[in-house]
């Protein structure tokens, strides 16, 4: 074992402060990661203040962990000391049920063993995520990221990349679809994006009339305010697909009334506490309202090639972890264009 230094919640109240953890040595088909840059995720501060009431403390929050290997175990083949790799949400799952046979780790049937916070499996003990100095993990999880995206903006790929990709992907967002993002946040500009450069016309719903200049510039075709009644009643029954990625308590059937006939919302943003919808406004048009995760092993490195072919990454701000209390802070107000990434180095200051 290997004392690491890291980042913790010790309750949901207190600020994140550094904390020592240990990490295994690498076994035959293990991966070690020095740990360059980590995004923040609004999971992070969900997990950190304990608001899904399922926080296990103390808690080292990250799954959006960017960095280079600098040792492998005897048995690892795709991947050599010195490359720049990445870890998402998931750092195991069974291989053997249905999803994972179909690629789907992360609705693996025996759950998957989550980036931190979660028990691990195989090891005992809970697992610590990316607010730390290195990390092992086996190298089936371990993705690859290509030359042509910048590391610092490419980690928050590993989970709000992939977060808005899978479900684009999934309901074939595309030429000829109209496709709508509800919020402009550290998911929403990356759906927005992605659909994008999917071929998909897209329209951007915010509460805030400020952000249409940056929507546009992201790549929305269209902007609505979403708090004038008369604009979103001009957008009823025009929608291929929306994607809602707003974390806390909205009107979503009021976006359900924006489906065509057989279209569907697909809800990426997770709100503390249940979204509730108008069954008539899915029963009128055989709507149907969804949900998604982050996407398998195979999708995610699919997502950053289709990213580095494309020329996309995130837009972020980086910080010292030092700044995380303050950071999390902003994040509750939407105070970030658009996402948070951690300077790792800044952990051995």
């Amino acid at each position: 074992m290997t004392s690491t230094r890291a980042y913790a919640a010790h309750s949901a109240k207190s600020p994140l402060s550094p904390f020592s953890i240990e990490r295994r040595e690498p076994g035959p088909t293990d991966v070690q990661i020095d740990i360059l840059y980590c995004g923040v995720c609004h999971t992070d501060l969900h997990q950190a203040r304990n608001d899904w009431r399922g926080t296990t403390y103390p808690v080292v929050p990250g799954h959006e962990i960017l960095g280079r290997v600098v040792k492998i175990g005897g048995k690892v083949r795709k991947l050599k000391v010195g490359d720049m790799v990445g870890v998402g949400c998931m750092v195991y799952s069974c291989r053997t049920c249905s999803s994972c046979r179909q690629g789907l780790e992360q609705y693996c049937e025996n759950g998957p063993t989550w980036t931190y916070n979660t028990q691990d499996k195989r090891f005992g003990g809970m697992t610590y995520g990316g607010y730390s100095e290195r990390i092992v993990v086996e190298e089936a999880f371990v993705l690859r990221i290509p030359g042509k995206l910048d590391p610092s903006a490419a980690a928050p790929l590993l989970c709000a990349g992939i977060t808005t990709y899978s479900p684009l992907r999934h309901w074939k967002a595309g030429k000829g679809q109209r496709v709508g993002v509800v919020g402009l946040g550290g998911l929403g500009h990356m759906g927005v994006k992605i659909a994008h450069a999917l071929g998909a016309e897209v329209v951007v719903f915010t509460t805030s009339a400020g952000k249409k200049a940056d929507a546009v510039r992201l790549g929305a075709h269209e902007v609505v305010v979403s708090t004038i009644a008369a604009d979103m009643k001009r957008n009823e029954n025009r929608f291929d697909l929306i994607l809602d990625t707003v974390a806390a308590q909205h009107d979503i059937s009021a976006y359900v009334e924006l489906l065509k006939v057989d279209a569907t919302l697909v809800q990426v943003g997770l709100p503390a506490d249940p979204l509730p919808v108008s069954i008539q406004a899915l029963t009128g048009k055989r709507r149907c309202v969804a949900g998604s995760t982050i996407g398998g092993i195979r999708e995610t490195q699919e997502m950053l090639d289709f990213c580095a072919g494309h020329g996309i990454a995130c837009e972020v701000e980086m910080i010292r972890i030092q700044q995380i209390d303050v950071a999390y802070d902003r994040l509750l107000k939407n105070d970030v264009k658009y996402r948070f990434v951690i300077d790792m180095a800044s952990l051995k200051q």
